[in-house]
């Protein structure tokens, strides 16, 4: 039977190398880590249904640009930032980045909530195109697969991606306070395999944090039958949920208990060995769909994954890819260079989906999250962390739920406060170095969410429906557009827009150098790319 995530040996680690950071004078090496943002929402056309219209052109091409792309659909956007050492400039790149963006959608809005607006069905979401070239060509027949696999209508639910890389000045001080005299990038790794394993231990605290998704538009369900209670006409939800993007009928599609993938993250060889195996065997279920059938591409194999980003995962190790290397390829090459938490709802209070203090918080947790001990994961402790991700979803506002830590019940609110206690000397630390007050004011705004859970995103949400007489897609339809308002009302330095013209337009000639640069049949691209290793 696992331990409690919060034992005494997993924060006496804790303890030891926050005394040991503070007697070298080295806490201030806490500070620094780098920080990026991924933010998608969709394109909703003037009459509140989602866009049928391509992915804007003067927004250059969602193949090669770096900062605009697309996620599933052609409708969906996705916002990237670069990584910055400060959480307040990555936010604010992605706030002059939305404002370019809405001057160029031509009376479109970008949909303010994780879940989506009114769909019409299976054939009315338009898959994301990436020109003629093999790598276009690919993305889009992955995303074709998807469809074909899960359904369309699960691919077009929208997040915000926090990225995060521990302070690089750290590892070698963090290592020497632990007495560990092996490979400076083996040490490296395996610390972040332990941050991303405790992540999934204190991985429901964010959805009741920060999960914004507690209504759903029927539309959603395309006829089908569901459990979940009516609000309204046009509305679904469930009264205690925080997140129904990150329950079962979202982002987590299941399909572990169907077709057998579970990703091992004792160390980054078992989680790259693991997915691996996904990539490489073929799925009796994806077969019957087909590859190449009539000559038209269905998916890119029939295997238990086309590759890698299919394994729907809360947590990622992520490494820089160069050209068109596999991901599996580059974490073995070299390592993991930063982790990605993709957890987070779009807030729809917010005009960005996410503020500061929420990155203050995700920061500290991350930290907090690789400087505690971390335990390899057996198959109970497996078992509880999907458990409580689910109840959290569905019920992270019930008075008195519980969940499972060490094989025992827990008062989801006595273990929250256990946790945001224990990162309290983190966060007094970081304020201190950085001769502020935003990491405690963060952490105490999560306290108060934790002892009321009315001030939580879901519960706000679902009152603001109940006294505006609005459902789910009325009251996300009225927040979009006073984010557009706020967007409208921005300016931007000429030398920014400048640049990001610049930026669009030399995006779609590298698309174009790579498209006449293809001396391969798609076929053949893909042998080459699923056998690089």
């Amino acid at each position: 039977m696992p331990k409690s995530s919060l034992s005494p040996a997993v924060l006496d680690v804790f303890h030891r190398r926050m005394d040991a950071l503070a007697a070298q004078g080295a806490a201030h090496l806490l500070v620094g880590g780098l920080v990026g943002l991924e933010k998608e929402c969709l394109r909703v056309a003037p009459d509140g249904t989602l866009s049928q219209r391509a992915h804007p052109a003067s927004l250059g091409s969602p193949l090669t640009h770096p900062w605009i792309t697309t996620d599933y659909s052609e409708a969906l956007l996705e916002l990237i930032t670069p990584p910055f050492a400060s959480s307040a400039d990555a936010l604010g790149f992605l706030e002059d980045l939305q404002t370019y963006v809405y001057r160029h959608l031509d009376g479109e809005t970008l949909w303010g909530t994780s879940m989506p607006c009114v769909v019409a069905g299976e054939s009315g979401i338009p898959i994301a195109r990436y020109g003629n070239s093999n790598a276009g060509m690919m993305k889009h027949v992955y995303r074709v697969g998807l469809g074909y696999r899960y359904g369309r209508v699960m691919q077009v639910i929208a997040g915000t991606h926090f990225n995060y890389s521990v302070p690089e000045a750290l590892w070698p001080v963090l290592q020497a306070i632990d007495g560990d005299a092996g490979e400076a990038r083996d040490y490296r790794d395996s610390a972040y395999m332990g941050m991303m394993r405790n992540l999934q231990r204190f991985g429901w605290l964010v959805p009741y944090l920060f999960g914004a998704s507690p209504a759903v538009c029927k539309s959603f369900f395309g006829g089908r039958a569901t459990d979940l209670p009516v609000f309204d006409e046009s509305t679904h939800f469930a009264p205690y949920a925080t997140s129904l993007r990150m329950s079962d009928i979202g982002y987590q599609n299941q399909k572990e208990e169907h077709v057998g993938v579970k990703a091992c993250y004792d160390s980054l060889d078992g989680y790259i060995r693991t997915l691996s195996h996904a990539i490489d065997t073929p799925a009796p279920l994806w077969e019957t769909i087909g590859v190449k059938v009539d000559g038209e591409w269905r998916q890119l194999n029939a295997n238990i994954l086309q590759i890698e980003n299919e394994y729907y995962s809360t947590i990622r190790p992520k490494q820089l890819l160069e050209g068109l290397e596999k991901p599996v390829l580059a974490l073995r090459r070299r390592g993991i260079r930063y982790v990605e938490l993709r957890s987070p709802d779009i807030n729809a209070f917010h005009p960005l989906g996410i503020d500061e203090q929420q990155l203050a918080f995700l920061e500290a947790l991350m930290l907090f999250s690789a400087l505690c001990a971390s335990p390899r994961i057996d198959l109970d402790e497996a078992r509880q962390i999907d458990h409580n991700l689910q109840r959290t979803a569905f019920q992270g506002r019930l008075p008195g739920l519980r969940l499972l830590d060490g094989g025992k019940e827990v008062p989801l609110r006595v273990w929250a406060q256990d946790i945001l206690a224990a990162m309290a000397p983190l966060c007094v630390v970081l304020d201190e170095t950085t001769g502020g007050t935003r990491y405690c004011e963060a952490l105490a705004e999560q306290r108060d969410k934790v002892e009321d859970p009315a001030l939580t995103p879901s519960a706000r949400m679902l009152a603001d429906m109940r006294n505006s007489g609005e459902g789910f897609h009325d009251f996300a339809w009225r927040q979009s557009r006073e984010h557009q308002a706020y967007f409208a009302a921005r300016a931007l330095a000429d030398r920014q827009v400048e640049d990001w013209d610049r930026e669009a337009r030399e995006s779609i000639e590298r698309q174009s150098r790579l498209e006449a640069a293809d001396s391969q049949s798609f076929d053949a691209f893909l042998e080459t790319y699923f056998n690089q290793d």
